[in-house]
């Protein structure tokens, strides 16, 4: 393939010819393995980083793990992390990176690195976002299979990284562009908590009574779903058995719902086995969510439960949202917590006349709308990043 003026082909693929391409040992003034051994853990103290306190190249320290000021010498003998180091992950998994921010006094659990910058040479926040880019992820994985079972990056491997490093100007404006795409995702991330949040205090509310929208008096009735099903209010029952072999080979325009895929399916037709109507499902292995189903064609596997609903006095979403509540409630000891016969008899809903059901339906429908719709605006800015990512990084796009 013929190149484009002004780039060239490199060992990392082809770059601005102004670019150059560096050993990640040439960019750092050190490259400091983590002390070979598990934390003592305490309940206060020094923070150890983890691996599962990486996500998405930052820092998540909402669940902390502490060590004591014995341990945090013995783990910091070597070099004290502070603001501006990279830390990344030698496995389980391997390539997980982040910036140490500023203030935070931690130490490195097992299977992490620190990366000491060398400022002369690379951007920070640069050398982070490349690391995390496509091509530098792709020679991590490649390189890091050294066991049978686990794979781990060694340090001779991940001292040889190649990265692109165009001039550091260029770096910080790379980085600033990257870092104003992440402040939008994580407004929206906070965003969309927040909404989340709001939900269920709602539901808390308005499932239970606690507050009644205007316009609406009356007493609840309690009624449990055996009452309701002996009365012929609704009817439970499980899906068949659709083997995941089938389901592959199905074709079709319409969704199976399963316990793996609980909010789409994978899409075909099993048979005469369709279902065209208001429904509702949860996962019976596990005991996992309910979900309202409206009116469309769909199928349910064997380890989804289902739910029709037969009585005029009853509101479908209404029953789904209760189910959910009391489902975050109840703490079973049953294996199969979620069979139909366990939930005719753990579960007692409260119910008021179908107009308030129907009104607190709508309300908890219209959130769950706008749930979804930042979900996708989330989800969207995600991908624009990742496109803005593999872009800039290559200098495919040039912003200066």
């Amino acid at each position: 393939m013929e190149l484009r003026p002004g780039y060239k082909r490199t060992e990392v693929g082809v770059i601005p010819e102004d670019w150059g391409v560096a050993k990640l040992s040439t960019l750092c003034t050190a490259v400091l393995d983590c002390h070979h051994s598990t934390p003592v853990w305490t309940t206060s103290g020094a923070v150890v980083i983890r691996n599962q306190n990486i996500r998405d190249g930052k820092l998540d320290l909402s669940a902390p793990s502490f060590t004591d000021e014995k341990h945090f010498a013995e783990r910091t003998r070597r070099a004290i992390p502070i603001f501006g180091d990279l830390v990344i992950t030698r496995e389980a998994p391997m390539g997980l990176v982040c910036m140490i921010p500023e203030g935070l006094r931690c130490c490195l659990g097992q299977r992490m690195v620190l990366l000491r910058i060398s400022h002369d040479t690379v951007e920070t926040r640069y050398l982070l976002y490349a690391i995390l880019s496509e091509t530098v992820q792709r020679s991590i994985s490649v390189a890091g299979g050294t066991g049978s079972t686990v794979s781990n990056l060694r340090i001779p491997v991940l001292k040889d990284l190649q990265i692109s490093i165009p001039t550091l100007y260029e770096q910080r404006v790379i980085a600033e562009a990257l870092s104003d795409a992440d402040a939008l995702i994580e407004s929206l991330e906070q965003l969309l908590a927040k909404k989340r949040q709001l939900k269920q205090g709602a539901m808390q509310e308005l499932l239970t009574g606690k507050k009644r929208l205007p316009g609406f008096s009356g007493e609840w009735e309690s009624r449990s779903i055996e009452e309701l099903e002996t009365n012929h209010y609704l009817r439970l029952a499980r899906g068949r058995v659709i083997s995941r072999k089938d389901i592959e080979q199905i074709s079709g325009d319409f969704p199976i719902y399963s316990s793996s895929v609980h909010e789409g399916g994978l899409f075909g037709r099993y048979g005469n086995y369709m279902f065209d109507e208001e429904l509702i499902t949860w996962s019976v292995d596990g005991g996992g969510h309910f979900f309202h189903r409206p009116k469309h064609k769909f199928s349910v596997t064997n380890v989804c439960g289902y739910m029709r609903v037969n009585s005029s006095t009853l509101n479908c979403r209404f029953i789904a949202d209760q189910l959910q509540h009391l489902h975050s409630k109840l703490n079973f000891n049953y294996q199969d917590k979620a069979h139909p016969s366990v939930i005719r008899k753990a579960y007692v809903l409260m119910l008021p006349r179908l107009a308030e059901q129907t009104a607190i339906a709508a309300i908890l429908s219209d959130m769950d709308a706008e749930i979804a719709a930042l979900e996708a605006k989330l989800a969207k800015a995600r991908s624009l990043k990742q496109g803005m990512m593999q872009e800039l990084l290559t200098g495919r796009i040039r912003l200066v």
